[in-house]
């Protein structure tokens, strides 16, 4: 089981840590930005984070793990292997996420959603409502980062590898853009 600090490390040690004025996805603003594929593009690291998360959930009968596109596709299959279950996904179609590609959920079966960073939730949200909708049982949120400091609440159990607390602005109320600092759009947004 990986500690936070072993996780922040590999982080840091793949150059997924950065710091400057960000775009994010939920388009508040921040100080850091963690590029997550930086270090999900090693399979090591995202093999030995995938472990930990499966180990975080090991008592919870977990027959089905789902993540959302795209950080979240490696982590459902690494947390997937790890655990002995089926690992699916949901994605983006017209802006709105759905489960697609034949994949299904039966009514009651066990499901752990896993994320990679999370920040206000959305996404994770978007397949919650997907997973209730088709019966699922949700037995707990994984995430490797939960940039909220632990203010997200899904009403089910969660946990993070790795909580940070970092600030995240309402663009109007952005001190970087009062101070000028240019502001960089990452991930999915540009570069």
């Amino acid at each position: 089981m990986l500690s936070e600090q072993e996780v922040k490390d590999l982080f840091v040690k793949s150059g997924a840590m950065l710091e400057g004025h960000f775009l994010l996805t939920s388009g508040k603003h921040s100080p850091m930005y963690l590029e997550k594929f930086q270090v999900l593009q090693h399979p090591a690291y995202t093999a030995q984070m995938g472990q930990s998360l499966a180990e975080l959930f090991a008592a919870a009968n977990v027959q089905l793990v789902v993540g959302p596109a795209t950080g979240g596709i490696l982590l459902a299959h690494e947390v997937g292997k790890n655990l002995g279950t089926r690992a699916v996904f949901t994605e983006r179609e017209n802006g709105k996420m759905v489960l697609k590609r034949g994949f299904i959920i039966q009514p009651g079966e066990r499901v752990l959603i896993v994320e990679d960073i999370v920040t206000t939730g959305g996404s994770v949200q978007e397949v919650i409502e997907i997973v209730k909708a088709l019966g699922g049982e949700i037995v707990g949120i994984g995430l490797l980062v939960d940039r909220s400091g632990g203010k997200v609440n899904f009403g089910v159990p969660q946990k993070a590898l790795l909580t940070l607390e970092v600030a995240a602005y309402q663009p109007e109320q952005c001190p970087l853009c009062k101070e000028g600092v240019p502001l960089t759009k990452r991930g999915r947004t540009g570069k």
